[in-house]
């Protein structure tokens, strides 16, 4: 069953759900009112017991996201804008934050916001067609919804430093050798993939899958001791599981 409103799309099969971000028009670009609606459905989701894997993806075959609604940027001062980075930090990190492993079925452009969009989620496959930039240095600006950070992180700084300061556009497979991308498949088997892979997660132990994805999240900006501690927790709260006592 596909549901929601009409700029996001939720379809529901057994315990995966799978979001459509709906601007096709617009390359799925990120104004206020799509953020807003994606953030209820993220809050939405959260609290149904029942799924066990989230899939993001774009509508239309050109764009994943291909940035922030630059229209509506364009007459920001300087305390709207950081307003505006800051509403879209909440929104990202809904998605970093959220309890169950969020793949990114990355179906097209994932410029700006939407590289961003995507960095937030945990796994991310890539199809054929998609590519990656960081084009705000070129607007006069930064990014904005986390892109500095979680580019850091992921990559290192000095893949950070070239694709923000250079703006440069990379196809699916050198983000597949970059790490970014997990995966790159043809456009058209990609949905299936995200799938499979989703179901795949979904078989496993809740309480275990949620717990490792915590403890590797949060332990990231831990030092090793202490994340060797959150782990020990996170292994210990399995044992209080039906799924351990099997």
């Amino acid at each position: 069953p596909i549901s929601g409103m009409d700029l996001i799309l939720t379809e529901v099969k057994g315990q995966v759900a799978l979001m459509t971000l709906n601007r096709p028009k617009e390359l799925n670009a990120l104004n206020r009112q799509l953020l807003e609606d994606l953030s209820e459905t993220l809050s939405r989701l959260k609290e149904d017991s029942k799924l066990r894997v989230l899939i993001i993806t774009g509508a239309g075959d050109r764009a994943f996201v291909a940035g922030a609604d630059i229209g509506e940027m364009a007459d920001m001062d300087r305390n709207q804008a950081e307003m505006f980075a800051r509403f879209g930090n909440r929104v990202m990190n809904q998605i970093h934050y959220f309890p169950l492993p969020v793949i990114a079925a990355v179906n097209g452009f994932a410029l700006g916001g939407g590289f961003e969009l995507a960095l937030a989620c945990d796994l991310r496959l890539a199809s054929d067609k998609a590519s990656f930039a960081f084009p705000e240095t070129g607007l006069g600006i930064t990014p904005g919804f986390g892109g500095t950070q979680r580019l850091a992180r992921q990559t290192g700084p000095m893949t950070a430093f070239d694709l923000i300061m250079t703006g440069r556009r990379i196809k699916a497979q050198e983000a597949k050798d970059l790490g970014l991308v997990l995966d790159v498949i043809p456009a058209d088997l990609l949905l299936d993939r995200a799938w499979d892979l989703a179901s795949s997660i979904a078989q496993k132990a809740p309480v275990a899958i949620r717990e490792a994805k915590r403890a590797i999240r949060d332990g990231l900006d831990l030092t090793l001791t202490e994340g060797l501690t959150l782990e020990e927790v996170a292994f210990g709260c399995c044992f209080e599981t039906q799924d351990q006592k099997k």
